[in-house]
């Protein structure tokens, strides 16, 4: 039984919307299972795209110029 897409990986969901793809693009598959793979890789995409948008969300929150939380320097002897 497939995963459900939100306990995918970002990686793991490109490399099944490459599979869903590459099976349509062929045509051999029926239009049921065209459509339900269809709706599959609409979920994947669903989920990537919110896992990019948290990604994006951390990055703008690191690199944002914050005042309040000024830079150290880094020093190895201190781990």
């Amino acid at each position: 039984m497939a995963k459900k897409p939100e306990n995918l990986t970002f990686e793991e969901s490109l490399c099944e919307l490459e599979r869903i793809v590459s099976e349509l693009e062929q045509g051999d598959v029926s239009l049921d299972d065209a459509l339900k793979q269809f709706e599959r890789g609409i979920k994947l995409v669903r989920n990537s795209q919110g896992k990019l948008e948290q990604a994006q969300q951390k990055v703008a929150i690191l690199m944002a110029d914050d005042e309040s939380a000024p830079l150290t320097p880094f020093s190895p002897e201190a781990e």
